[in-house]
């Protein structure tokens, strides 16, 4: 077997039926990109997201931030209902920020913390090109002939 044959087999998650690896990259964006994500908002917005993700079965792998916006890279289930979750977060967070810090609502437009659309990425262990030629080839041996 190839090494990148062997790559993309490795490093998988499982549970009673199934092998699978997903990962995925969301960025949300506050709305308007108003700056008002500091280091101590954006633990409370992470320990939301920890509260949350297992109820989806989804895993926390990194976090960080900028001032408008915040990454996320996270595991996922293939029953997750990532764009479920990402609006129950979106929502919940939202809310409650607004609640428990009341200085934010001031910085916001029309209260609205969240812009209302996100961007997630799929994150994978092989390039996309390793994964077209691993399928293309399939059924051959290793000098390139079906055996």
């Amino acid at each position: 077997m190839s090494r990148e044959k062997s790559y993309i087999m490795t490093q998988l998650d499982g549970n009673n039926h199934s092998v699978f690896s997903l990962d995925y990259h969301l960025m949300l964006i506050t709305k308007y990109r108003k700056e008002v994500i500091t280091d101590a908002i954006s633990e409370y917005l992470k320990h939301i997201f920890c509260y949350i993700a297992p109820k989806y079965k989804i895993t926390l792998s990194e976090w960080n931030h900028d001032k408008d916006h915040i990454h996320i890279l996270f595991k996922a289930e293939p029953d997750s209902g990532i764009s479920k979750f990402i609006n129950a977060y979106k929502a919940a967070s939202s809310r409650l920020v607004k609640k428990d810090l009341p200085e934010i609502k001031e910085k916001l437009w029309n209260g609205q913390f969240w812009s209302m659309s996100y961007c997630l990425i799929t994150e994978g262990g092989a390039p996309l090109e390793i994964l077209r030629e691993y399928i293309r080839t399939q059924g051959e041996d290793y000098d390139g002939r079906k055996g």
